[in-house]
């Protein structure tokens, strides 16, 4: 991988000072990360130079922005692994994409999309299954199907440590499970699931998969096709990219027989007063106007973090999530939600979420920011896992390719000095 601090010399808001000229640490990557200067320059150099309307206008700069709209799909479907760039679809950001299959599911429920949707049909008696552990956007577009259609829901457990009970996958995913949610890295404890046997289990039992990917395609070298799952979920601005922006991959003959969730405008093949038939994928799920300039940017993030390397990016941020949650572990009175880890392996992601004795994560918070550390705190929108392991909730530092030792080590030494500031002992 390229030198860290040429790596940082593309990031400009990085060279700027907070709370009294104190230097910019960024450790919030896992709620949103920073852009490089190429990705801002590639939204700015369309809307300069290239705004026009995509796939419906036959002058230049319509030609133009749909080159730059489809080329940034190709980008994105090289860093997952998709098969056809066609197995992409723009979304505004990861929880639409969820939602969109979610609500998918419930018009194919309700006989939209003929008989070709009929495997997404979902009622009483059926189950979906979800996990523990799962970010609030991978749980309530699920546990509201449920609500709608009559079915059930049901979830595998965690472990002290956060870990997914994987043994329960024999008797939790039945013959009933339609389908099966889960993280591929929790946005909590950092942990990467073993996705085989849980994609082993569905298919064994005609149960489709969905993977939520915000907390992994920013961090390791993902192939949605080689996991075998059916549906994932991503975001742009946790990868380096635009807010505004996220992407649902979804194999090419499920897409085409999914329903629509959005109607309107750019999905359509032929329409009358009666009824109307729809474009296969991605089109039939981008009714109206699409955010191109953000899918650019996306786009060019996508070919930044390739450039480096996502082995690379894997390698460096299990270095600083090492020095995160070793250091942590070693202060008294603060609890390491999830396990230290293994350095040399990927089964955490770059992050720490700790708990510290008698002081709510809003004023570890505060004491972090007056020193310029910006993290994140309160239960990141994961209340069941919270509430699994005995925290409300929780402070979180976390990396990406542009965080340094001493950063994740400053994270330490002033995570130290809590307790005292409260006047507790250390």
């Amino acid at each position: 991988m390229r030198a860290l601090t040429d790596i940082r010399a593309d990031f400009p808001i990085l060279t700027r000072t907070v709370r009294n000229g104190k230097p910019l640490v960024y450790l919030d990557s896992a709620a949103t990360s920073q852009r490089p200067q190429q990705v801002l320059d590639a939204v700015a150099d369309f809307e300069t130079h290239h705004n026009g309307a995509v796939q419906r206008g036959a002058h230049l700069l319509a030609e133009e922005a749909t080159e730059l709209f489809e080329g940034a799909r190709a980008s994105v479907a090289r860093l997952v692994g998709a098969t056809e760039d066609r197995e992409i679809v723009w979304t505004g950001n990861a929880t639409a994409a969820v939602n969109l299959v979610a609500n998918g599911m419930a018009n194919a429920s309700a006989g939209i999309g003929g008989a070709e949707s009929a495997r997404f049909r979902i009622g009483p008696g059926d189950s979906i299954v979800v996990t523990e552990t799962e970010h609030h956007a991978n749980l309530i577009p699920w546990q509201q199907l449920c609500a709608r259609t009559g079915a059930t829901l049901r979830w595998i457990e965690v472990g002290d440590e956060g870990r997914m009970r994987l043994e329960q996958l024999a008797t939790v995913v039945d013959e009933t499970t339609k389908l099966v949610a889960f993280t591929h890295a929790s946005n909590v404890t950092g942990l990467v699931t073993d996705v085989a046997p849980i994609v082993a289990r569905a298919r064994e039992v005609g149960a489709l998969t969905f993977l939520d990917a915000c907390q992994s395609v920013p961090h390791i070298p993902v192939d949605f096709a080689a996991l075998g799952v059916d549906f994932a979920a991503f975001s742009g601005h946790k990868m380096l990219g635009p807010t505004g922006i996220g992407a649902l991959w979804g194999r090419g003959a499920l897409l085409d027989a999914l329903p629509p969730s959005i109607f309107g405008g750019g999905t359509v093949q032929v329409v009358t007063l009666e009824e109307t038939t729809w474009t296969q994928a991605p089109t039939r799920f981008e009714a109206g106007s699409q955010p191109v300039a953000q899918a650019v940017g996306m786009g060019v993030a996508a070919e930044y973090l390739m450039a480096l390397g996502m082995d690379n990016v894997a390698a460096h941020e299990r270095r600083i999530g090492h020095i995160l949650r070793g250091g942590v572990s070693e202060l008294p009175g603060v609890r390491l939600l999830g396990p230290v880890g293994d350095p040399d392996t990927l089964d955490v992601l770059g992050l720490a979420a700790v708990v510290v004795d008698g002081v709510h994560s809003h004023d570890v918070g505060q004491v972090l920011d007056d020193a310029g550390i910006a993290v994140r705190v309160g239960h990141h929108c994961n209340q069941p896992l919270h509430r699994r392991l005995g925290a409300q909730s929780s402070t979180r530092a976390s990396a990406h390719v542009y965080t340094t030792e001493d950063e994740a080590r400053l994270f330490v030494e002033i995570l130290a000095t809590v307790r005292p500031f409260f006047g507790m002992s250390s």
